[in-house]
């Protein structure tokens, strides 16, 4: 039997921006420009990035490095990633850090970003800063500087990302809370649950629509056309996560999803993709043998291959037991959400038509 490879780590976005930025500095301070710098992580240890590029355009330095994503399928992977250093004239703070072309611009409340500013989290912001803490107390350069982060195909990676949504518009965003990128990690697509929650509560929402991707959302668009596309939110997989972060939102939930998310929510498996299939639809059948005196259903049911098999032995003769499944996932929501939220689901059938609603009124 073949070994299973150990996929690979790589870096973030901030920690590309941060490895351009020293060598830009490295550059304007002392006149020379490295094959590679050196970029600490904001948890433990450090990586060496060879630079792409290094020069100067006048009084500016310019360096890109190229954003090593490890064995992680972002869209972000292999992504030049640039920064511009020069001194500031008129002499106001330590550095003024700002965004350039392909960096993404906040518009609507409720992220980690002021509105109006370049989309640069926290975390990179630190990296860049202890850069420019760290180069100017080796050479006893003080002077203001200006500090601009670039990314040349940031707008065209953009239009693959939910950043739209968000309200970061005309680029990616610069990310990253350790530096590190492990391959697919669970931390990038659970922060952006909670900046979409975030955002809907921003915005105004009171309740958030949670999908479990775009086929769902689709549907869940359709039922719901009075609500804006900020109320939208993708969870994935993570359901427990996404509940707790409504509650603390204090936002009231509505589930839209199909009926095999909908019985391992049910279930109250709190990360739906790690349930394994037979306890599920042994789950399924207990509830159908509670609910209806038929061994021979009960026994389809129990020996079906997929939630979505068992539901067409359902959808005809049972209704009352889809709907069942809707009241446990709605009760499992809302333990995960916290007390007094409201929680609802709705169970889509394979074309999309509500095949169960938990609560007909809205939340």
């Amino acid at each position: 039997m073949a070994k299973k490879r150990t996929l690979r780590s790589g870096f973030t976005t901030g920690t590309a921006a941060a490895a351009a930025v020293k060598g830009a500095l490295s550059l304007l301070f002392t006149g020379g420009c490295p094959d590679k710098v050196r970029i600490p992580f904001l948890s433990e240890g450090h990586v060496d990035i060879p630079l792409v590029s290094c020069s100067m355009e006048g009084e500016t330095a310019v360096c890109t490095v190229m954003k090593d994503g490890g064995d992680d399928p972002d869209i972000t992977r292999n992504a030049i990633i640039g920064a511009r250093v020069w001194r500031d004239d008129a002499g106001g703070e330590s550095f003024v850090l700002i965004g350039g072309q392909g960096v993404g611009r906040v518009t609507r409340p409720g992220l980690e970003v002021p509105v109006g500013e370049a989309a640069i989290n926290p975390g990179p912001v630190k990296m860049i800063r202890g850069v420019v803490d760290t180069l100017r107390a080796e050479t006893g350069d003080l002077d203001p500087l200006v500090i601009e982060i670039f990314v040349p195909e940031g707008e065209v990676m953009a239009e693959k990302t939910l950043n739209s949504r968000l309200g970061i518009e005309g680029g990616i965003s610069i990310l990253g809370t350790t530096g590190i990128e492990r391959p697919l990690s669970h931390e990038a697509y659970e922060a952006t649950v909670r900046s979409s929650i975030k955002v809907a509560k921003a915005m105004g929402a009171h309740s958030v629509v949670c999908t479990t991707g775009r086929r769902s959302e689709r549907f869940a668009m359709g039922v719901f056309p009075e609500f804006s596309e900020t109320c939208f939110v993708q969870i994935g997989d993570f359901f427990k996560s996404s509940m707790e972060t409504a509650g603390a939102q204090v936002m009231d939930v509505i589930l839209a999803v199909f009926f095999g998310k909908a019985v391992k929510m049910a279930a109250g498996i709190p990360h739906t993709h790690a349930a394994k299939s037979d306890l599920n639809l042994r789950f399924l059948a207990d509830l159908v043998e509670e609910m209806v005196d038929d061994a021979e259903l009960v026994d389809k049911v129990a020996h079906s291959n997929t939630a979505r098999e068992a539901f067409t032995y359902l959808a005809g003769p049972c209704p009352e037991v889809i709907d069942r499944v809707g009241e446990l996932a709605a009760a499992s929501a809302a333990r995960f959400a916290g007390e007094g939220i409201k929680t609802r689901c709705l169970i889509f059938d394979f074309d999309g038509n509500v095949a169960s609603d938990s609560r007909k009124e809205p939340v």
